[in-house]
């Protein structure tokens, strides 16, 4: 999955950008407070895609 479309699945289910990394952008769900960071290259693996959903709480793209 592109990072793109992965960035605009998790900021449209109410998670925010928390902070930037040295490689990677930092994710937190509001409601539920878990944090995941997302690492910056262009392409993220579907197991990768599936871990950082399920961390954050929020459903699969």
């Amino acid at each position: 999955m592109k990072r793109k479309e992965l960035v605009k699945h998790i900021l449209s289910h109410g998670c925010v950008l928390s902070r930037e990394g040295g490689k990677y952008s930092v994710f937190i769900n509001t409601a539920t407070k878990k944090e995941i960071p997302v690492t910056r290259h262009p392409e993220i693996p579907d197991f990768s895609v599936k871990k950082i959903c399920r961390d954050l709480g929020i459903e699969m793209p």
